[in-house]
């Protein structure tokens, strides 16, 4: 008797668990690294991470010919990306060692409205007043969260405002690289621009802690997390149709929610939930329009591959 085969899942579907396992992974790594600050400094964390992403990230590029020319990196506009992405990795790593993860991700969900309000405001491009009102929308729901004035404010919640403003900063500095600049050697001189900097930050944040063997295993583990992140983004972009795949990134939220209680023991209150379901909401109405007004770039996707700085 024939077994009937299972049937082949479509491109969007295969796309779609893609990105699933993309921020999977990246929550994973955020977890990691907020475990790893309880018995070490931020600082310590960026550089033992960073050294293992380097190695796995120049490797990368080594095998696929894009150190060949190195010079192609040495240009104002990768300047202005590192910067966005040092101030962005640092002030969201000291978010996420005093915060619940789910409240930094849910804030960190506003990336691609910001990036739209800043495309629209200093490249000039169109964005119709629905979108406006999504981003007003958005940013009213990460206010929500944050809780500025009310008895639960964290003055850390503005760091990962922070993060989010030098992430807008390290996206539209990406966005007007050249597209002959290998994308693999922009993330292997970020990533090591990150160690250098961790390394720098080590005597101002505590200082170097004596590491444990699981220590170590954890913090490379959270290297190759991030590097399967990328890969399986990367993977989703290409299989599927973008308008179908990019609203599957907000799964990172549920993924945050899950880790935060298992883990940590923090469970999110009604407050943070009605912020991020407006955030999420705006961010899903932005795509839509983006789409429906023939945008040749969404914001959900000109935010690239990850939710969080690629120094996470």
């Amino acid at each position: 008797m024939k077994r009937n085969r299972p049937l082949p899942l479509s491109p969007n579907l295969r796309g779609a668990l893609f990105m699933v396992v993309a921020m999977a992974s990246f929550t994973v790594n955020d977890a990691i690294t907020k475990f790893s600050s309880e018995s070490m400094s931020m600082a310590q964390v960026l550089f033992v991470r960073g050294l293992f992403a380097t190695a796995l990230v120049g490797l990368l590029a080594w095998r696929r010919g894009a150190l060949a020319a190195p010079r192609a990196a040495m240009q104002p506009l990768v300047g202005w990306r590192v910067v966005g992405e040092a101030g962005a990795t640092v002030s969201y790593l000291l978010a996420l060692s005093k915060l619940p993860i789910a409240n930094v991700a849910a804030v960190q969900q506003a990336l691609p409205l910001a990036v739209t309000m800043g495309a629209a405001l200093f490249f000039g491009e169109g964005v119709g007043w629905r979108r406006w009102m999504a981003i007003a929308v958005g940013f009213m729901g990460v206010l929500i969260i944050v809780r500025p004035g009310f008895a639960g404010f964290s003055a850390y919640s503005l760091l990962v405002l922070c993060s989010v403003a030098f992430c807008t900063l390290r996206d539209l500095s990406t966005r007007r690289i050249p597209q002959d600049t290998p994308t693999l050697l922009i993330s292997a001189v970020t990533s090591l621009a990150m160690t250098v900097l961790g390394a720098l930050l080590l005597p101002v944040m505590g200082g170097w802690t004596d590491m444990s063997l699981a220590a170590t295993a954890r913090l490379a583990l959270a290297a190759v997390l991030v590097l399967i992140g990328y890969q399986a983004i990367i993977a989703a972009m290409r299989i599927g149709d973008i308008s179908f795949i990019a609203p599957f990134r907000y799964t990172a939220l549920l993924w945050s929610i899950i880790l935060g209680i298992v883990v940590f023991g923090d469970f999110p209150d009604s407050v943070m939930i009605a912020g991020s379901l407006i955030i999420v909401a705006s961010g899903l109405y932005t795509l839509y329009r983006e789409r429906t007004v023939g945008r040749s770039q969404a914001a959900t996707e000109s935010t690239g591959p990850d939710l969080a700085p690629d120094g996470i």
